[in-house]
């Protein structure tokens, strides 16, 4: 058994990763599934295309490596967080496309709860604030809006999860209705101090406790796959949330270490170690990993829009056909022209937290065009990225001087990544393995089973392909730091 098969199921795509006892990718396998977006603000998976989704890739990279079932030790899974799939306990038939973390449906429910003054409640159990964002208000609403759901739901015959959930539920056929610790702490409803469900917000969004997971380490026993999948039964050994996997996955085990993965979201965490901190900045306090029944916590900052920015230039504007011409495009823009454009295509998310708001462009001239669009479009996420980081450091008393490690598919780029240095004004490192969040969730399993190296010397190992240092003026990265204020400011307000 000399192999572990990694699952990272996102928001766009489902793929499949084998790795060495080295921790080398020996193959991949990637499939695309569709987006649904039935009403303004809403989008949604049909739960059948992540499940068929991720079995395809799964088999497509066995076949692809050439080596049998037998090798491969233990499988990992890594998953978009917050997406809601509920299902038929007996059938495991969804009664309602997955609501995707995109989402923005329950924006008045959350008003009203807050209006009540629930967040107080919420953000002190949970870490979390009060918003759609999370998977708590998305479970209530398909138990309040699907015709007869809520009575199955509290007949005991309705299941609810997590992406990890639903995979872990098809791959055992049936047996384990398990997620892990850090995937149950961005539900909105897991009390992240007491490690357990919380009562008080079940009963609030009268969500019956008896739909809920069991919720167990990142690295832990999670059942064993369907005989007839892969040819043999296979451990499942390791889960976290990807941007949890990431942080695994970039070695940042220590406080202090931060790491920003770029991928349709961009999402910044910050190691607090074993006591949690609380934000007065509007971040996030979350479970960074859980092993051995002992939780790390992080502050994490989210921003919705990161690497669905240079999508909108493709798939939106038609200005692109790859996703790597916006690079080549953006280093001919005009250098006299100052396009800020503010991505708020479904609200803003950190420090922010308004689901109202909308995308807006600023600086437009004659001669604005392609080039000047997409370096507005690569620069945005270095702005709200740092953002997230200025929250960070005044929650934190500091860490502003912190190498950021960053990966995910916009870190590819060059450009974005030396104007994210630029005006962060820190220090920006790219790793060897830009896929973290695959390598977190195999080296979870894997170590869980032997075949991986031990924390430390995982971390030992972890390797940087490019170093960024800031380059620009500090009077530049002022004014275009204040030119994002602005903007940001006025987008608010429209």
């Amino acid at each position: 058994m000399t192999h572990i098969l990694a699952i990272d199921q996102g928001t766009t795509s489902s793929r499949a990763m084998l790795f060495d006892q080295s921790l080398a990718v020996t193959a991949s396998a990637q499939e695309e599934f569709a987006q649904h977006f039935p009403d303004s603000g809403w989008v949604e998976h049909d739960p059948s295309d992540l499940w068929t989704t991720t079995a395809a890739t799964c088999r497509a990279v066995i076949e692809k490596a050439g080596i049998d079932a037998a090798q491969i030790a233990a499988i990992g899974i890594t998953n978009q967080r917050e997406t809601t799939v509920v299902w038929d306990r007996k059938s495991g038939k969804p009664v309602y496309n997955a609501i995707v973390w995109q989402d923005r449906r329950t924006s008045e429910v959350c008003k009203t709860l807050k209006a009540e003054g629930f967040e107080d409640t919420v953000t002190t159990r949970t870490g979390l604030l009060l918003d759609p964002y999370f998977s708590g208000t998305k479970l209530a609403w398909i138990l309040d809006n699907v015709d007869g759901v809520r009575q199955r739901a509290e007949a005991g015959e309705l299941l609810f999860g997590t992406v990890d959930s639903w995979l872990v539920w098809n791959l055992t056929g049936g047996k384990h209705h398990l997620t892990d610790a850090t995937n149950a702490a961005r539900t909105m409803l897991y009390d992240i101090h007491k490690g357990r469900w919380s009562r008080t917000i079940c009963e609030r969004l009268n969500i019956p406790v008896s739909m809920l997971p069991e919720v167990r380490d990142c690295a832990d026993d999670f059942g064993e796959t369907r005989p007839d999948l892969f040819g043999r039964p296979i451990p499942i050994r390791g889960i976290a949330g990807d941007q949890q996997a990431a942080t695994v996955g970039q070695a940042c085990f220590e406080p202090g270490m931060l790491k920003s993965t770029y991928g349709t979201g961009c999402f910044a965490l910050l190691n607090t170690g074993a006591e949690p901190v609380t934000s007065s900045n509007r971040l996030l306090t979350t479970i960074a990993y859980q092993l051995d029944g002992t939780p790390t916590y992080a502050l994490e900052g989210s921003i919705f829009i990161a690497g669905a920015v240079v999508q909108w230039l493709r798939d939106g504007l038609h200005l692109i056909r790859t996703a790597e011409e916006t690079q080549v495009l953006a280093e001919k823009a005009d250098p006299t022209q100052s396009l800020v454009l503010v991505p708020a295509f479904t609200g803003l998310g950190a420090p922010y937290w308004n689901a109202e708001c909308r995308g807006a462009i600023f600086g437009l001239t004659r001669n604005s065009g392609p080039a000047e669009f997409a370096r507005a479009a690569l620069e945005s996420v270095g702005y709200q990225t740092r953002d997230l980081l200025n929250a960070m450091q005044a929650d934190m008393g500091g860490a502003g001087d912190a190498v950021l490690r960053v990966d995910g598919g916009m870190s590819g780029s060059d450009f974005a990544m030396q104007f994210l240095s630029d005006i962060i004004g820190a220090p920006v490192d790219r790793p060897e393995v830009l896929e973290t969040t695959a390598l977190g969730a195999a080296w979870l399993a894997g170590q869980k089973e032997g075949v991986f190296p031990s924390q430390a010397e995982f971390a030992a190992g972890w390797a940087v392909d490019k170093e960024f240092r800031p380059q620009m003026p500090e009077d530049i990265r002022a004014a275009k730091y204040a030119a994002w204020q602005r903007a940001v400011d006025a987008t608010l307000r429209f």
